[in-house]
């Protein structure tokens, strides 16, 4: 009988894939899919899990921010007068002055130009009084309040004028190194309701204030009509609150000016108080002949209570005194005034 002879491939693969069946019972039973590492032993469970974590630490507040520290404010400088300086004779000036209102030249040389151009002329007048160790120095005074003829809306006989000129004269004093001298004629009114309405320039350190008893009038007199007159106790009421607005402020020294051409003017001068902060000058003002002019001088001038002023007048003095007369004065004038 013819019989098939076995297949030898065929018997070799049974072999092979029965030993690889056997290779991979093997590795199923080390416990992993084969090809697939056996996990490594490790520790127990009870140590192997995670411990709670702790409380998050808080994260420290920010730091406020640096405050760099302002260096205190430097105090302000005092305030002064013309060149630094706070006494108004300080360093043994001369003061000259223009006197006049604004707008006009019926009152005096000062109205007849502008404030712009009023320092060239006060300068020329005020350059020949110069001395060694005694300059001059230029003034501006200014009537703010005027004597009238007629009563007027108030009444009083006499009239402010315009802010706005007072300011361009303000300004102007400032820019040329000159004092600003206010000039008061009340008419029936009191010098100091006068006076506190030009509180508002005089708080400057530069502005000081004049009184003219010749304006001055009682309750039913006129100007133009009568000679005033003050009493020193009205004089002193006015002195202590410009004092008042000058140490309260801190203010350099004031010009503070009585004009009086007649004893009678201010018949009881001698009760006139000193007043700190004050510079103050008794002004004689009457015109006429050089001989005429130093009588009324003698007969007034009060210098152990007051520094000195003169007043020298373009057309009413007959023969002007110059420069070398006014120094030959005495007591000495350290104020003139042109008018």
């Amino acid at each position: 009988m013819t019989g098939e002879r076995p297949d030898r491939s065929r018997l070799v693969l049974l072999v092979v894939a029965a030993l690889m069946a056997g290779l991979i019972g093997v590795a199923w039973a080390a416990g992993g899919p084969a090809g697939e590492p056996a996990p490594a032993a490790g520790p127990r469970d009870d140590a192997a899990a995670p411990a709670p974590s702790a409380s998050p630490t808080p994260s420290p507040a920010p730091a406020p921010p640096s405050i760099t520290p302002v260096p205190p404010t430097p105090p302000a400088r005092p305030a002064t007068l013309p060149g630094g300086r706070t006494r108004v004779f300080g360093g043994h000036h001369f003061l000259v002055a223009y006197y006049g209102t604004a707008g006009t030249g019926s009152l005096g040389v000062l109205g007849e130009t502008g404030p712009d151009q009023a320092i060239r002329r006060v300068r020329r007048a005020a350059r020949p009084f110069a001395r060694p160790g005694r300059p001059v120095q230029p003034v501006y005074e200014l009537i703010v309040t005027v004597a009238d003829g007629v009563p007027g809306p108030d009444r009083d006989f006499s009239h402010d004028i315009d802010r706005a000129a007072v300011r361009g004269y303000v300004r102007a004093a400032h820019r040329d190194g000159a004092l600003l001298l206010l000039d008061l004629q009340p008419g029936r009114s009191d010098f100091l309701t006068v006076a506190k309405r030009w509180a508002w320039a005089l708080r400057l350190p530069n502005v000081g204030l004049a009184l003219d008893p010749e304006w001055r009038m009682g309750r039913h007199e006129k100007p133009g009509r009568v000679i005033g007159s003050v009493r020193a106790r009205e004089v002193n009421r006015v002195s202590a609150w410009l004092s008042r607005l000058a140490t309260d402020r801190q203010l350099p020294e004031k010009l503070f000016v009585l004009h009086q051409f007649r004893s009678d003017m201010i018949e009881d001068i001698h009760r006139v108080r000193q007043r700190p902060g004050l510079a103050m000058v008794q002004h004689v003002d009457g015109f006429g002949t050089r001989t005429q002019k130093r009588a009324t001088y003698g007969a007034v001038a009060r210098p152990g209570q007051f520094s000195m002023g003169f007043k020298l007048f373009y057309d009413e003095d007959v023969h002007r005194m110059g420069p070398r007369e006014v120094h030959r004065l005495r007591p000495r004038v350290r104020f003139i005034s042109f008018q």
